[in-house]
């Protein structure tokens, strides 16, 4: 008798856990200010201009602000006055400067935003410097919860060559912070694609961080591929273990497909837990391929994610191991009959199935390509399969490109495997 587990869900993945942090606060933080070049205004080449107004506004406020302990609220009082006074883009600047320095200072975010816009439309900003002001006016906005107004900024910053902290990323995590995560996600793809397009790397901050939010926010396709991305451009336990995690508990998937998403995570030997053996074994089931549910038991086992002391484990395994000796005793003759001119499909693939999960993938591929002409047969399961057993024999670019045929529900997992294949083919470390 085979014990029944408890807390199994009927036909469905469970949940399990994934590796990387999946934070949905925003990134950037007031400590995060960076003070720019502001000096640059006294360079002798470009002596300034002051009018007469300006420097009578300004020399009173100068004292406040040198004065300890600074009486904030009196400066910030006369900073409408200063603009005011400020006639010509020198006077602009520098009012610019004197205000955005001090209102920092007291982390009055709004403030010292007016203060950099003052200077950016000044026009007196070294061109060198261009990116960085407008890095922190795109980071006074974000903290000033003005996301709309943030994005501009950190895009012109990007545009001007300003590639510290990343400027772009901050445009997507400005859709973040006002909980438009599609948005965020579709600015940051656009992103990605264009990078892998070029031929560029994609800082892997990017692929989580996307990866992240897709999750949290339930947005399945898009969890999918940034997933997909992840390991590609980063392969490695975590990154295909959350690969793996996320597919499983997005896809809404039934035991054929989590069977053949699980195979892959077995192959890149990123089952974590004990919950992904135990939906392993519920998947390959021990009446339809007791070998292979002897074989990840066992696994498990050595792996010390299985219980040798839980009944439900034991039992399987001593019933699966049971059958597959039958199954071995009668293979030849199943084969036979696989072979005849009139085979049924279920025939085919019952061979096909079996001797895959016997550890005979050569075997097992050309019933899998008998099966793909034949009427009645699940085209898109098959075509996995095949690759499946092509990939299992070091065939790595036909499985490839037997991979890339399936379509439907399980493209995705498909297409995970494809770039494990890729990645083996190409020798790619994990």
């Amino acid at each position: 008798m085979i014990f029944t587990r408890l807390a199994r869900k009927n036909g469905a993945a469970s949940t399990f856990a994934l590796a990387i942090a999946l934070a949905t606060g925003g990134m950037i933080g007031a400590a995060a200010l960076e003070a720019p070049a502001l000096a640059q205004k006294k360079k002798k080449e470009s002596k300034p201009n002051y009018s007469k107004a300006f420097i009578a506004a300004y020399q009173p406020l100068e004292v406040v602000a040198t004065t300890e302990p600074v009486d904030y609220a009196s400066l910030k009082a006369g900073f409408q006055g200063l603009i005011a006074a400020s006639e010509n883009v020198d006077d602009r600047y520098a009012a610019g400067s004197f205000i955005y320095a001090n209102a920092a200072k007291q982390q009055d975010f709004p403030t010292a935003l007016q203060g950099m816009e003052m200077m950016l439309e000044s026009g007196k900003v070294p061109a060198e410097n261009v990116g960085q002001f407008n890095f922190v006016a795109g980071q006074l906005a974000y903290n000033a919860e003005q996301y709309a107004k943030a994005r501009p900024y950190f895009q012109a910053s990007a545009d001007a060559g300003y590639a510290d902290n990343d400027p772009l990323l901050f445009v997507a995590e400005s859709y973040f912070a006002e909980s438009q995560p599609q948005q965020g996600l579709t600015y940051l793809g656009e992103l990605i694609s264009a990078k892998l397009a070029a031929g560029e790397k994609v800082d892997e901050a990017w692929l989580k961080r996307g990866l992240a939010q897709a999750y949290n926010n339930n947005i399945n396709t898009e969890a999918n591929k940034y997933a997909a991305w992840y390991a590609s451009e980063y392969p490695g336990e975590s990154s295909w273990g959350d690969a793996i995690a996320v597919l499983l508990n997005t896809g809404g998937y039934q035991n054929p497909e989590i069977l053949d998403l699980l195979r892959l995570g077995q192959r890149a030997s990123v089952l974590r837990d004990s919950k992904l053996y135990l939906e392993y074994v519920d998947a390959a089931d021990y009446r339809r391929l007791p070998a292979e549910v002897v074989t990840i038991i066992d696994e498990g086992y050595a792996k010390g994610m299985l219980d040798k002391t839980d009944p439900y484990v034991t039992d399987t395994r001593k019933q699966a191991a049971e059958r597959t000796a039958r199954d071995r005793a009668d293979m030849d003759g199943l084969i036979a009959d696989a072979n005849a001119s009139g085979a049924s499909i279920n025939t085919v693939l019952a061979a096909a199935d079996t001797l895959l999960a016997m550890g005979r993938p050569a075997d097992a591929e050309p019933f899998y390509t008998k099966a793909l002409s034949m009427s009645g047969a699940d085209r898109q399961m098959v075509q996995t399969r095949l690759g499946i057993a092509q990939f299992d024999q070091g065939k790595f670019a036909e499985a490839e490109a037997t991979f890339e045929k399936v379509e439907g529900p399980r493209a995705p997992i498909a297409n995970l495997w494809a770039i494990y294949a890729t990645q083996q083919d190409g020798g790619a470390a994990m």
